[in-house]
């Protein structure tokens, strides 16, 4: 699929929404963005069975299900087998769960959720990929594939073994372009021999890239003041060839508009831009900021109760700044809950982590922050 075939490359990622005070999501605000969304010409929706323990899939019922007709938009979610169930029922279960909680009738995507080393064989075991592509004979899903976090040779077994498959979901971004751990081009270079199309999710890397290092930033706004680090990585990602969809995980009014604002009349990176992000990876890679995009997925699970991205986010802005207070800062964010001197070093967090952290290396590392 070529530029020409899908001019609004943009898909809104349902997993970042903006949240209330009490950590609900603001779905008054989300239909805003939803409105100003489709009004731009964007269609491409995508949740998750287990994002926001299943409120992102109703949200998505009352901001575009329940006030748009079905031909207005496509809609993708999909099934985990290794979080929030326990058996092939359970997870066979998800599927219609989702379809009660989305409302939409049928899904245009469906996928295998973020599979990894360390879980993929849990949709064999629990006979996933023959449930998904029944449920498409029914009519139930129009085109289904898997997300994915990990090394290109688990990616070349993947489509081998299932060359039905009709599309891949892919992590890729600039910062991770290269990164051994990701290997988003080599990632991207297999899909496109397979034929496969890719829908790319975290284009801002959480976010990381949207509020990058200050390297970055001097780099960026001297090139072009004014312009919002976002643009620079969603465009750097829209930029590449055989894309379904670039998912962006907008959590304001003020994300959506500046999404919009450059991809509503995308216009490819040209050769001089490219020069920029060349010359951003490169002071990215001179950083020693922990890369943690705050997924959670390594806390589901944490006997401890170890608030891992948080902590990491303190140390992160304790690199960044002499004089930022960094106990306290620690102890209201580990308040209640496990500090990183109470990691026992079970490794269930590593073996979720999409981004191939060292987690408990660096949780060793945080404990200097305790009193």
């Amino acid at each position: 699929m070529n530029l020409r075939e899908n001019p609004f490359r943009l898909g809104f990622g349902l997993m970042r929404l903006p949240k209330n005070e009490d950590g609900s999501i603001d779905v008054p605000q989300v239909k805003q963005m939803v409105d100003l969304f489709m009004e731009a010409g964007g269609t491409y929706f995508d949740t998750a069975y287990v994002y926001d323990n299943g409120e992102s899939e109703a949200v998505f019922k009352a901001a575009v299900a329940d006030r748009y007709p079905r031909d207005r938009y496509t809609l993708a979610t999909k099934l985990n087998a290794w979080l929030q169930c326990h058996d092939e029922a359970s997870a066979k279960a998800q599927f219609y769960t989702s379809l009660e909680r989305t409302g939409a009738g049928y899904f245009d995507y469906y996928l295998l959720h973020a599979l990894q080393r360390n879980n993929y064989t849990k949709y064999d075991e629990y006979h996933i990929w023959d449930f998904v592509k029944e449920q498409k004979e029914k009519g139930l899903v129009k085109k289904w594939g898997f997300s994915f976090h990990a090394d290109p040779e688990l990616l070349e077994e993947l489509l081998t073994l299932h060359p039905d498959v009709d599309f891949v979901q892919l992590q890729v971004n600039y910062a991770d372009w290269e990164n051994p751990g990701v290997a988003a081009r080599r990632n991207m270079e297999i899909c496109r021999a397979h034929g496969k199309s890719v829908v790319v999710m975290e284009p801002v890397k959480g976010g990381i890239l949207a509020d990058p290092i200050p390297e970055v930033k001097k780099i960026f706004d001297e090139y072009a003041p004014g312009k919002s680090y976002a643009s620079w990585a969603i465009r750097f990602v829209a930029s590449q060839e055989n894309l379904l969809a670039v998912l962006s995980g907008m959590s304001s009014l003020g994300q959506m508009e500046d999404n919009l604002s450059f991809m509503r009349d995308f216009q490819p990176l040209n050769d001089q831009e490219m020069d920029m992000i060349r010359k951003a990876q490169a002071a990215i890679d001179g950083d020693k900021s922990i890369p943690c995009t705050a997924c959670h997925y390594c806390t589901e699970g944490c006997p401890q109760n170890i608030p891992i991205p948080e902590i990491f986010s303190v140390a992160n802005r304790k690199k960044g700044s002499p004089h930022f207070r960094t106990v306290r800062e620690y102890n209201i964010v580990t308040q209640g809950r496990g500090k990183a001197s109470e990691c026992i070093q079970c490794g269930q967090c590593e073996g979720a982590c999409p981004q191939h952290l060292p987690i408990i290396e660096l949780l060793v590392e945080s404990r200097g922050m305790e009193e």
